[in-house]
């Protein structure tokens, strides 16, 4: 069964070495999300509220938040997820690690519009990536 990679990268910097490292590996169609996660909302959000009054000073505050990058990308059930996680914490450092990510996998039943020509069909028949 194919499946998902979801990664959220905290340090920006090393977001082109995974997504450079990913491709290599064989990983193409990927998306790149920017995200913020709960607590920097929480953090953040008690002196937001007049800040739609003043579009530069937001701006200016937002480039300063700290925002995450998540990765995404369905390959088949032949690739080699364990390979790819430790070489990406290799990067990144250990995922244990506090700023450094999360990445987890999902199954994916169905994947529709990956290939041009290609309506719809089960996960299992999705073609290796290479």
């Amino acid at each position: 069964m194919a499946q998902l990679l979801v990664l959220v990268i905290h340090d920006l910097s090393k977001v082109d070495e995974v997504v450079h490292y990913w491709v290599e590996q064989g990983v193409s169609g990927m998306t790149l999300i920017d995200t913020r996660g709960w607590t920097q909302h929480v953090d953040r959000s008690d002196y937001r509220d007049d800040l739609p009054l003043f579009p530069s000073l937001r701006k200016l505050v937002e480039s300063t938040e700290d925002i995450n990058r998540m990765v995404m990308s369905v390959v088949p059930d032949t690739f080699d997820v364990d390979e790819l996680v430790s070489r990406t914490e290799e990067i990144l450092g250990p995922l244990r690690d506090p700023e450094t990510g999360i990445l987890f996998v999902l199954p994916v039943s169905n994947v529709y519009g990956l290939q041009p020509g290609r309506e719809a069909g089960p996960a299992d028949d999705f073609p290796p990536v290479a």
